[in-house]
């Protein structure tokens, strides 16, 4: 089998995966950060496991980037530079953000992050810099990469904003949980997530590519659970939780 039948392969059942991640998900949250519980064996501090977890992705999309034979479009250059852009911040200064209180994560979480940012910037990665005919520099004034850069810039101005008042408001509190009641937190739960998604539908206009959609799909079937789990959890230990506010999306979920 050569490499291009087996990307095709791995492509087909990471989408089915997504799927069946999902429906686990929304049965029962992935157990790190408040939904942790104990039985699932030895933990990791969460910086370690946050670095851990997330180095793989721009380090080894940094690869594909310096082995494929596209990797002189000025195209796949942006598309490089957007992907660090989440990934640089998310391994080597989001795990530095986190507090010394914050909750230990399971090594099986973190095997499990390793292995999705493994595969998941495999097909990425080389789809975009091996397998793609190419992108001209035509591509940059196209639809699919304006509108889905600018999906991309918004949901990473959301994404930033959101853990960035999060954190402030855990710094003046003291509590390793607090609400928040101001600007999008006022009508959903989880803005940081709603960020995220936002991040790789964009790529995935931009890109215009089974991979990116397997990301944003994937992204999705990880966020949109746990959002849910986080609601009920605020209802749970907020008495005076707001009834109305969503999870995710106002009105919708």
């Amino acid at each position: 089998m050569d490499e291009s039948a087996f990307f095709d392969i791995l492509l087909r059942s990471w989408f089915a995966l997504a799927v069946v991640m999902f429906v686990v998900l929304l049965l029962r949250p992935a157990p790190y950060g408040r939904h942790a519980t104990s039985g699932w064996g030895p933990t990791l501090s969460a910086r370690a496991g946050w670095l851990l977890m997330e180095s793989p992705a721009p380090l080894l999309f940094l690869l594909w980037f310096l082995t494929g034979s596209q990797n002189g479009s000025d195209v796949l250059v942006v598309f490089l530079l957007m992907w660090q852009a989440h990934y640089v911040h998310r391994a080597f200064v989001y795990p530095f953000t986190l507090g010394r209180t914050a909750r230990p994560i399971p090594v099986l979480v973190v095997l499990f992050g390793i292995l999705f940012n493994v595969v998941n910037t495999y097909l990425n990665g080389r789809y975009l810099f091996t397998f793609t005919a190419g992108y001209g520099v035509e591509w940059l004034s196209g639809w699919r990469f304006v509108c889905g850069t600018l999906l991309f810039a918004a949901g990473y101005v959301l994404n930033r904003y959101s853990d960035m008042v999060l954190r402030r408001e855990r710094i003046a509190s003291g509590l390793r949980y607090c609400r928040v009641e101001r600007g999008i937190f006022r009508h959903i739960c989880c803005p940081n997530y709603l960020g995220e998604i936002l991040i790789w539908i964009g790529w995935a206009i931009a890109t215009w590519s089974l991979a990116g959609l397997s990301f944003a799909v994937w992204t999705a079937a990880n966020l949109m659970p746990r959002a849910k789990a986080h609601l009920q959890w605020c209802r749970e230990h907020f008495e005076d939780y707001p009834a109305g506010r969503s999870a995710l999306i106002p009105g919708i979920w």
